[in-house]
């Protein structure tokens, strides 16, 4: 099955956060899926590497009036201008790529060098520079994925959407001479793991899968949309602050304050 005989797609998520608790389980599942390394003191935040983070949110006002909203930040898997995501255009070795046949922006390890300007370059702090070579407590390597290669020390990661799921989903598709996937079939790891069910996942150009009608809805929206980075990641929420804390207004501008939370 070629790619010529699909359709191209551009997969993203709607992530509710009226519905998000904060508790953490899509950090967990993502790390375990992706094989996230970890250090045994996690204290230094800025040497931690954490694809999925979940940022707390307050409306900024004393108690009784203070309301809080959880935030899932995942990599946003920038469109930019036709492509041009902020990454990708400063990326000197290509170690990341825009693929215009799935809207995802790819993360290739063994090109990558550790220049680090993909980081300097993201407005969202979505990616992470590996400052040691993995290592894991005994007996755990042997629940690693198989389908994910642990990074070495020097290279930047970040979210690939589960890309390896895709992959996957394609292979017993192609076995079952199917040319198409149906929604359920590639499913990132944290949005099966929510339990509230905060996170879809699916093609944003497919009108029959469930993130087409959810992007469209009146209390959609995106990180930092006023910088044109197009991101794929859509926010819903019936709170106003939230929503305009979402594009960082400026003081006067908006009631929302946002913290990393996890």
């Amino acid at each position: 099955m070629t790619q010529e005989h699909r359709k191209a797609k551009k997969f993203g998520m709607v992530i509710d956060l009226d519905k998000c608790t904060g508790c953490g389980s899509c950090m967990v599942a993502c790390m375990a899926e992706n094989n996230v390394p970890f250090r045994e003191n996690e204290t230094d935040k800025l040497k931690s590497i954490t694809w999925m983070r979940v940022y707390k949110l307050t409306n900024g006002k004393p108690y009784p009036k203070e309301e809080i909203c959880y935030l899932p930040r995942p990599c946003m898997h920038c469109e930019g201008h036709k492509g041009h995501s902020p990454c990708v255009t400063v990326c000197p070795a290509i170690a990341t790529d825009y693929d215009m046949d799935t809207g995802i922006v790819s993360q290739i390890p063994t090109r990558c060098f550790g220049c680090r300007y993909c980081m300097a370059a993201c407005p969202y702090h979505a990616r992470y520079f590996n400052w040691w070579d993995p290592v894991w407590p005994e007996g755990m390597e042997k629940s690693l994925s198989p389908n994910v290669s642990p990074r070495m020390r020097g290279v930047v990661e970040k979210c690939t959407f589960c890309f390896h799921r895709y992959q996957l989903a394609l292979d017993k598709a192609y076995a079952e001479e199917r040319r198409e996937l149906e929604e359920h079939e590639y499913q990132t790891s944290c949005t099966q793991a929510c339990p509230s069910d905060a996170i879809t996942f699916g093609d944003l150009l497919n009108k029959n899968h469930a993130v087409y009608k959810l992007k469209k809805s009146t209390n959609a929206f995106r990180l930092l949309e006023k910088l044109g980075t197009n991101p794929k990641i859509y926010y819903l929420s019936s709170r106003e602050w939230v929503r305009r804390a979402g594009d960082n207004y400026r003081p006067g501008e908006g009631t929302g304050k946002i913290k990393s939370h996890h």
